[in-house]
């Protein structure tokens, strides 16, 4: 994911990391910005023809239900997990589809996912509801309706385990009618197997909201440190996807510490040094740069599918002892300042970072790191947002022609993972 204008001594170990609120309390339940958007034509007709329009109201009817906050969470956390396998389900082919709209669209759970977190925010329960709790509720509803808590890796040598994450649609203010092909294609594969040439891989997914706020309270570390320890069923290989640069893939070679400030779907800035969590096991001091670990050789060597595949070493760094950023096509110079990553400066760039730098920390050495696909777009004769369609047959055929070969780059990884 890039924005426009680029595109355009170890912590110990914890068990478990806290659970934050990862939106401001709703005391007057005013709409989120994410939210306020759900009521515009393009987002209603994408729930509607996908069958996802009642998602909302039956979880509101679920909510209303309820005459405790324990009873609360386990209706969230059902209903949650629920909306989540049900758009998996319809990616996949199973079940019905809810409409004329193509079952690879990942739009449906991005705006389901905003009436039930609309519907959470508006709920007055007979009881006493603090807002400190109903943000806690709201958390468990993003963990759980984007996969985050359900990386159900199993155990044992007989199988490889992968890690794949997407991102939510963005820029929407520009387009509401926008997909994010890396959020289709972790609908696509969640739960899949692929073959690799010395046996099966699992493949488990997960998605994460383009909001810097969440990244900082720690969604992404939370996420994939259950999968990052050791054990059975840790992971063989992780590769974190977002959309990014027009008509070809990248393998982002370097990530860098440091945000940016491009707006995100919330029209939240941040400018600063990734911030890392407390209580995340992490290197410190805290590194500048982190590499990924994917075969971007054999990647870029592959007849993956018809899109070209480049190994991207380009960055933006502040050269030791100097003030003024420049750009280096072949890496970071040591003792450096990173101001962008091959990924760039924004989101996909800093889960990349944190991904890797998890890696590090707790002695990973597994192929991980960091894909961008090519941009979706719609096509011709349908590019204005004002009066164009929200899908149409190119964008149909370019998105499931990005998952495929998301398909088979992963299928170069899973062979190299041990």
């Amino acid at each position: 994911m890039r924005p426009i204008r680029t595109l355009l001594a170890l912590a110990a170990l914890p068990l478990a990391l806290t659970a934050p609120a990862v939106a401001a309390p709703r005391a007057d339940a005013t709409p989120t910005v994410e939210e306020q958007r759900l009521d515009r034509a393009a987002p209603q007709e994408i729930l509607r023809r996908s069958g996802f329009d009642d998602v909302a109201p039956d979880f509101a009817r679920a909510l209303a239900g309820t005459d405790s906050a324990a009873e609360a969470e386990r209706v969230i956390t059902r209903e949650g997990r629920a909306v989540w396998r049900r758009a998996v389900d319809r990616v996949q082919g199973r079940g019905p589809a809810g409409g004329d709209l193509s079952r690879d669209d990942d739009r449906p759970l991005y705006w389901a996912r905003l009436g039930m977190t609309r519907a959470l925010g508006q709920w007055q329960p007979d009881f006493t509801l603090t807002e400190a709790r109903r943000a806690a509720l709201l958390a468990t509803l993003e963990r759980t309706s984007r996969g985050q808590d359900s990386l159900d890796l199993p155990a044992g040598t007989h199988i490889k385990r992968i890690v794949v994450t997407g991102f939510d649609p963005f820029q929407l203010d520009a387009d509401v009618r926008r997909s994010n092909p890396s959020g289709a294609a972790a609908l696509a594969l969640d739960g899949t197997t692929i073959r690799t040439d010395d046996g099966p891989a699992r493949i488990e997914t997960a998605v994460f909201p383009v909001r810097w706020a969440d990244f900082a309270d720690g969604t992404v570390e939370r996420t994939l440190l259950p999968a990052f320890r050791s054990g059975p069923r840790r992971v063989d290989a992780f590769v974190t996807i977002s959309q990014g640069r027009v008509g070809r893939f990248d393998v982002e070679r370097t990530n860098g510490a440091w945000r940016g400030g491009y707006p995100d779907n919330a029209n939240v800035s941040r400018t600063e040094t990734v911030p890392v969590p407390a209580g995340v096991p992490t290197p410190r001091p805290q590194p500048q740069w982190t590499t990924t670990t994917l075969p971007y050789d054999k990647i870029v060597a592959a007849d993956t599918g018809p899109v070209p595949v480049y190994d991207n070493t380009t960055v933006t760094e502040i050269p030791a002892g100097a003030t003024a950023p420049v750009v280096r096509p072949d890496g970071p110079t040591p003792g450096s300042t990173a101001r962008a990553g091959g990924g760039g400066d924004y989101l996909s760039n800093e889960i990349a970072y944190r991904a890797t730098l998890l890696r590090d920390a707790v002695g990973l050495k597994v192929p991980g790191g960091h894909l961008h696909t090519p941009v979706l777009e719609f096509g011709p004769g349908n590019t204005d947002p004002a009066t164009g369609q929200v899908t149409d047959p190119d964008f149909v055929r370019d998105r499931e022609a990005i998952t495929a070969q998301v398909r088979s780059i992963l299928t170069v990884v899973a062979d190299t993972a041990r």
